[in-house]
């Protein structure tokens, strides 16, 4: 039988927490980085203890740990749901880096960039879409994002939700893109109003609308360089 160590009663640079604040999170075993998760063991079995009680279950295969569902993970004794959905969002992030971290971001630097980036998204499209894309300070896209769509001529954008997701996520600077499936390449009003209103937010913001790009199958027309943002 295992006799478990409590983690207070280590002494402090072997503990979780310490131990990746002072020697880095490299030295940490996989158990301690799940033990840094749960926060806490149970009466019989410290956070470390536990972690490899769970990690033993899955015979140390991380991968298997990433497909376990919080029910799962409920299953054991001192793994209630808000440690359990603690484990499964943890995964979840090393799993998105996993899918991000080779894909290399688009750098824009011209309209050019723009309509090259939301062609294989709007080419033949029917309605209208409205779409914002997202950068950070060196110009590389963080996240095209849509934010509605409409009928054959026209489309609704907040800016309440447009700001709402360049702030969740960051973004120093941002494009407008939104098609017109007539193929006319010339801004409505309600385009020219709507650009100077989302204009004047991203100044108030620090969050600058660089351009506002009409993509037509033929062409786009770009705000930034006809001069009139």
């Amino acid at each position: 039988m295992l006799i478990s160590t409590k983690i207070l009663a280590m002494a402090e640079e072997d503990r979780p927490r310490e131990k990746l604040l002072h020697k880095g999170k490299v030295n940490l075993t996989d158990a301690e980085l799940i033990a840094i998760l749960l926060g806490s063991g149970t009466a019989q079995q410290s956070a470390v203890d536990l972690a490899r009680d769970l990690l033993r279950e899955v015979e140390g295969d991380l991968s298997a740990l990433a497909k376990m569902q919080p029910k799962d993970l409920m299953r054991f004794k001192g793994i209630g749901e808000a440690k359990a959905i603690t484990i499964v969002s943890a995964m979840e992030l090393g799993r998105r880096r996993g899918q991000t971290k080779s894909e290399r971001k688009p750098r824009i630097s011209s309209s050019s960039d723009v309509y090259t980036l939301m062609k294989p998204v709007l080419l033949d499209e029917l309605i209208e879409h409205f779409y914002i894309v997202l950068l950070n300070r060196a110009n590389l896209v963080l996240r095209t994002v849509k934010i509605s769509s409409g009928g054959t001529n026209a489309t609704i954008a907040d800016p309440k939700l447009i700001f709402k997701y360049a702030l969740d996520y960051l973004a120093s600077s941002m494009i407008l893109v939104h098609n017109h499936p007539s193929g006319n390449l010339k801004p409505s009003e309600p385009d020219r109003r709507l650009t100077k209103r989302l204009l004047e937010v991203g100044k108030s913001l620090e969050i600058p609308v660089l351009d506002h790009v009409i993509f037509t199958d033929a062409g786009y027309y770009s705000f930034a360089d006809e001069g009139i943002l």
